[in-house]
């Protein structure tokens, strides 16, 4: 976790915030708010997926909350293992690219279970295929990646059944980029870091595909990461 902190703290340290509205998770993002009274996001850093206005966030890196808190948002400091709300407080809670960052991947999501109301959305992402591991999930901090029926039955342990999935993700599908940018962050992370915000970020973004979602979860062979509309069970 100390890892993961230190290397999200640089990254959001030269970084400027994006606007929800700017990825291609808004339509989705958008139809599931206005439908929701509470809302939490984990860990968003400076690129927070759902709506800055009435939405508490929570993340680890200070840099990060001081943007988030500028633009208007509500944050804390604290970690998904340990969140500092009541139970039933959100019926609608976000962790993108966040399962995989944690050692107790299984009492973080017993928190996002603990905090959402019975029938809250849950929206995650995560990447897909242990036999997939790069040197690039050891950089950035990746504890693991998920084979679908291990992630399936994990939300299952805590009462969310996965109602529709989509393709997810930026990673780029050439191993000789991944290996040039873990290079540069790792001897040159300055430049890099600002390449990364600067040029790479805003081109990704440019050229987001729309999601495609279908019902329920069983990914094509080859697929690196996916979006997960969930839904707690209604007890």
């Amino acid at each position: 976790m100390a890892g993961n902190k230190r290397f999200y703290d640089a990254l959001w340290a030269d970084a400027r915030l994006c606007a929800p509205e700017r990825f291609n998770t808004w339509p989705l993002v958008s139809e599931l708010a206005a439908r929701a009274t509470s809302r939490l996001e984990v860990a968003p850093g400076l690129r927070p997926r759902l709506p800055l206005a009435d939405t508490q966030f929570v993340d680890l890196s200070r840099p990060a909350l001081s943007e988030l808190r500028r633009a208007g948002a509500r944050v804390a400091n604290a970690m998904i293992g340990a969140l500092p709300f009541r139970d039933g407080a959100f019926d609608f809670v976000c962790a993108f690219d966040i399962l995989e960052h944690v050692v107790d991947d299984d009492g973080a999501l017993g928190e996002l279970a603990r905090v959402a109301v019975p029938g809250a959305s849950l929206l995650l992402s995560t990447p897909l295929h242990p036999d997939a591991w790069t040197p690039f999930d050891d950089f950035v901090g990746h504890y693991r990646r998920y084979e679908p029926e291990a992630i399936r039955a994990l939300l299952a342990r805590h009462g969310f059944t996965i109602e529709r999935s989509a393709v997810y993700g930026m990673q780029p599908k050439s191993s000789k980029l991944l290996d040039l940018g873990q290079y540069f962050l790792t001897h040159h992370r300055a430049r890099a870091m600002w390449w990364y915000n600067r040029v790479f970020m805003p081109l990704g973004m440019r050229f987001q595909k729309p999601l495609a979602f279908k019902p329920g979860f069983d990914p094509a062979p080859g697929v690196d990461e996916v979006l997960l509309v969930c839904r707690k069970a209604i007890t």
